[in-house]
């Protein structure tokens, strides 16, 4: 069974008026890769940065390893950081930038200044190097490293102190997407090589899905749930991790039974139970989990207004009266044609309504929105009359 190694209890942080953490609690296990998931301003980075002692809570405690460390500073803490920006030092090599701290000397139990041998520096550099896949590397500048390779410097220098707990403050926002795909994979080994924690922050869902045994989803400063990657995808709590994590067609339905849900006025068989009798509901359907079929044999039938050939797949945006859906498939449907769908029961997921309902899933907003951002003429704080005529 995974230890407790570190727990966020009932922590705000505010700052003057605004509250940019509302009353969260978190544990963390050890050797956990955990990842803080949310868009720009949900609370994140400020989570992390309370982990790590760079700011101290509003209210509320920070323990690790049971002990409160609410007021222990981030130099005393068994936790470090890699930044966005790596902060490497220019004119030292990667051997004397991963030493670096290493060489700083540390006060014992009695209160002395003890440096390390220079034998255990190198022993330990040397060491940190094959972990990051850079052997041979020691003696290159910083200038003639690659972003991949100078992220992993970073890495090593802050995995050398042997801390309990990396921070990672979107580590691989600088990389191009093939970089940044090869570097998951290593943060990842990295982690099981260590065995250590990873808490990791990021705004890609993909990162998170990708690397992580916990996803923490954030918004507005709140804990919207907590899951592994599997539970997240397959059972959002709300409308928004629904859309955060993936494509999602979110549509408005009544729960008139155990495993019996409507949506458009049509019943449909799920897995789902536990609302009460004609309850109102959001129901969630992935793109990836709707069959197209003859027109005269689906569910529902509807009409192909978009088609974007993606590689290994078409999104094909579908009108169905009036809501506009996505539907990944490998087989082409063209705009105009009328279609229909099926839905296995284990495709629909039912979530209770929440203030998030209404606000995602229509694929018909991303057009309309596009187009009004590139009208010169258009206000968006006037009220917009009409809508859709379909």
């Amino acid at each position: 069974m995974s230890k407790e190694l570190i727990r966020l209890a009932n922590c705000t942080m505010a700052f003057d008026d605004e509250v940019v953490l509302d009353n969260i609690n978190l544990y963390i296990n050890d050797k956990e890769f955990l990842t803080l998931l949310g868009p720009s301003g949900c609370g994140k980075t400020t989570t992390l940065r309370i982990i790590g002692g760079f700011q101290t809570p509003t209210s509320g405690d920070i323990f690790f390893d049971g002990v409160r460390i609410n007021a222990v500073p981030p130099h005393k803490r068994a936790i470090n950081t890699v930044f966005q920006k790596y902060a490497l030092f220019p004119h030292l090599n990667v051997y004397e930038n991963i030493a670096f701290g290493l060489r700083i000397p540390k006060t014992d139990e009695k209160g002395k200044k003890v440096k390390l041998p220079e034998e255990e520096i190198h022993q330990r550099v040397m060491e940190m190097l094959e972990v990051v896949n850079l052997k041979g590397f020691d003696k290159r500048h910083i200038t003639q490293l690659s972003g991949g390779q100078q992220q992993r410097v970073a890495i090593a220098r802050a995995l050398v102190n042997k801390p309990k707990v990396l921070l990672l403050d979107e580590p691989l926002g600088a990389l191009d997407l093939k970089l940044r795909k090869d570097m998951q994979n290593e943060l990842k080994r990295i982690q099981k090589a260590m065995e250590i924690t990873f808490i990791y922050v990021t705004h890609d869902q993909e990162e998170a899905l990708a690397m992580s045994d916990t996803v923490v989803v954030m918004d507005a400063g709140k804990i919207q749930q907590i899951g592994t990657p599997e539970d997240i995808y397959n059972e959002p709590k709300n409308a928004f991790v629904a859309d955060f994590i993936g494509e999602s067609n979110i549509i408005d339905g009544i729960m008139r039974a155990d495993g019996v849900v409507e949506i458009f006025n049509r019943r449909f068989r799920c897995l789902d139970g536990g609302f009460e009798k004609d309850e109102p509901v959001d129901v969630v359907i992935r793109p990836e989990d709707v069959d197209i079929v003859p027109e005269d044999q689906g569910q529902l039938k509807g009409t192909v207004t978009n088609v974007t050939f993606k590689g290994m797949q078409y999104d094909i945006i579908v009108d169905f009266y009036g809501f506009k859906w996505l539907i990944q498939t490998t087989d082409l449907s063209p705009v105009g044609s009328r279609i229909g769908i099926k839905i296995d029961p284990d495709g629909i997921h039912v979530m209770k309504k929440s203030h998030y309902s209404g606000m995602f899933g229509d694929y018909s907003s991303y057009s309309e929105e596009y187009e009004e951002i590139s009208d010169a003429s258009f206000d968006p704080d006037e009220d917009q009359e009409g809508g859709d005529e379909e």
